[in-house]
């Protein structure tokens, strides 16, 4: 089975779904770790290697940076550099090893990603498996809670827990 990465440029994506969207506009930085906690949460029930690319490239004199972040990869964009950029050298190179996925809505990226060989999603496709994995982990989560007491008491009908209710308190 081959490893696979997922590259996602954040600032895309954010803009693409509207409760990031919404975020945004109190602060990208809100924005940022609402994606940020959403994708770890996807990582660990796909287990796949998640890269998030954000653009830095207009802050001046911005070096760039990777941070781990749990369990997946942040990228800050070093300055003239976009997320862009980033996504399709780093496409580029893991493709020849891996499987590779390009989380993205802009059409040219798509475009030239294909030609890098990876695989393109966009921003809608990515949303539907992160509701999809939530869905399946909110299921997982509901089957493994506890069964009530099987108790005797719990599984009768009304007239036959009232008569035994009533007996009981008898003296």
């Amino acid at each position: 089975m081959v490893e696979e990465y997922l590259l996602v440029d954040g600032y895309n994506i954010i803009f693409a779904w509207n409760e990031l969207k919404e975020a945004a506009d109190t602060g990208l930085d809100i924005a940022r770790d609402k994606l940020i906690d959403i994708l770890k949460n996807y990582q660990g029930a796909k287990g796949c290697n998640i890269i998030l690319v954000f653009d830095a490239y207009l802050v001046k004199g911005g070096k760039g940076s990777i941070e781990k972040n749990d369990n997946i990869y942040v990228v800050y964009t070093k300055e003239a550099e976009t997320a862009d950029n980033y996504i399709e050298k780093t496409a580029a190179v893991l493709s020849k090893d891996y499987k590779v996925r390009v989380a993205t809505s802009d059409y040219l990226e798509q475009v030239i990603i294909i030609g890098k060989g990876a695989v393109r999603i966009s921003a809608n496709d990515l949303k539907n498996e992160v509701e999809a994995v939530n869905s399946d982990i909110r299921k997982r989560i509901e089957a493994a809670k506890p069964v009530k007491n099987n108790m005797l008491f719990d599984n009768l009908d009304a007239d036959a827990a009232a008569w035994l209710e009533a007996l009981r308190r008898k003296k």
